[in-house]
């Protein structure tokens, strides 16, 4: 569990990113953090855990411990599995509740809406929406 806040969370990943001065070495680093992804088992790479509406290949795996989501997932994209590693180190270990009513303010702040390709966009919002679906599921299911 993580002592941040959601905000907090997400200054840090936008204050990391500040660091560099051009693309080149911001894409580095995404693929740097998608590096550091735990390994992902095979048997949850299915259907059931697919992000559809990605251009590569995502899954994503929810897992409700504590009155909280932990999430894993993985992708067969190096840029896309570093988009994967910021959204689980700012979303997973939350409860739904901290989940909904917060904003992806990074995405903005950090440039991604401006220098990520369309697909990638496309991609990071339906990584968003399958994380917000799970808090809605789970807090429906579980409060």
């Amino acid at each position: 569990m993580t002592t941040l806040s959601i905000y907090e969370a997400q200054q840090k990943v936008i204050d990391h990113f500040a660091f560099f001065d051009d693309w080149e070495d911001r894409y580095r680093y995404l693929i740097d953090l998608g590096r550091k992804l735990p390994d992902f088992p095979s048997q949850w790479q299915t259907e059931d855990f697919r992000i559809r509406g990605c251009q590569s290949q995502v899954w994503f795996h929810p897992e409700w411990r504590d009155q909280r989501l932990y999430f894993q997932a993985t992708s067969d994209a190096a840029i896309v599995s570093g988009l994967i590693y910021l959204l689980l180190d700012i979303y997973s270990g939350r409860t739904p509740q901290e989940i909904l009513a917060s904003q992806p303010e990074f995405i903005e702040k950090i440039g991604f809406t401006q220098f990520l390709s369309p697909t990638r966009s496309n991609g990071l919002a339906h990584m968003l929406t399958a994380i917000q679906r799970y808090a809605t599921q789970y807090q429906s299911t579980h409060y």
